[in-house]
């Protein structure tokens, strides 16, 4: 196994702990009751064993110890930075930005104190990794990470109604097959499909006299397809 294969199975685990395992309730536990609550013990119990099941060796249990405990500290820390006003609008992304540096560190600090010896082989290439981590992202995280931006931004639609509000799971289904969609054109190399999906959707989605809807959903539409792109091209770059 090599570095790069270490270090991308473990920024998938995290991907997996993070936005597939972790539960609307779990998260909502974690920010009320922190250490007291009993979700957030759980929280850190899959980290640990999606992180050493992902590493596909033994003394990994060190390094998914120690990511494991960080992701403890730092939802400790939570509550004392959600509290500056300058930062608790980024929080997530200050959040993720920490836990990806942890754990590239930790994989770094591992290959060098110990030999890369999984139990097998695995019968991927590190790009084949990286595809499967950009479908990932494209899925619940890419979600998440709109809807933080769109925080961020304090972009709001509370007086919309219509398709928005009647189907409030439609847009995030939507969205997440049109990125698997981007992605996989994208990595085929058929790039002018994407400007037609992206027209047709546009399109499709305005309507005259509904100015404000239109611009929020050109937002989604276009930080959608940013992020299936984005991963596309780290997809190409980095294999």
């Amino acid at each position: 196994m090599e570095i790069s294969q270490l270090l991308i199975l473990q920024f998938i685990a995290h991907l997996l702990a993070d936005f597939f395992f972790q539960s609307n309730e779990m998260a909502r536990d974690k920010s009320d009751l922190g250490i007291s609550g009993k979700m957030i013990w759980w929280y850190i119990l899959i980290v640990f064993i999606i992180s050493w099941v992902l590493s596909f060796q033994f003394l990994f249990f060190i390094g998914s110890a120690l990511i494991a405990g960080f992701h403890l500290l730092f939802d400790i820390l939570k509550k004392e930075i959600s509290g500056i006003s300058v930062l608790k609008k980024w929080l997530f992304f200050i959040d993720q930005a920490s836990h990806l540096s942890f754990i590239t560190l930790v994989v770094m600090l591992y290959s060098y104190l110990f030999n890369l010896a999984p139990i097998f082989q695995l019968p991927v290439s590190s790009r084949t990794l990286l595809i499967i981590g950009g479908y990932f992202i494209c899925m619940s995280p890419a979600n998440v990470i709109i809807k933080e931006l769109l925080f961020a931004y304090n972009i709001k639609i509370n007086n919309l109604v219509g398709d928005v509000s009647d189907l409030p799971n439609a847009g995030k289904l939507i969205g997440v097959i049109e990125r698997l969609l981007t992605l996989t054109i994208f990595l085929i190399g058929e790039y002018e499909i994407i400007g037609f999906l992206l027209a047709a959707k546009s399109i499709l989605r305005f309507r005259e006299g509904d100015t404000i809807k239109a611009e929020y959903v050109l937002i989604g539409t276009m930080l959608s397809f940013s992020i299936a792109v984005g991963a596309g091209l780290l997809v190409n770059l980095l294999s």
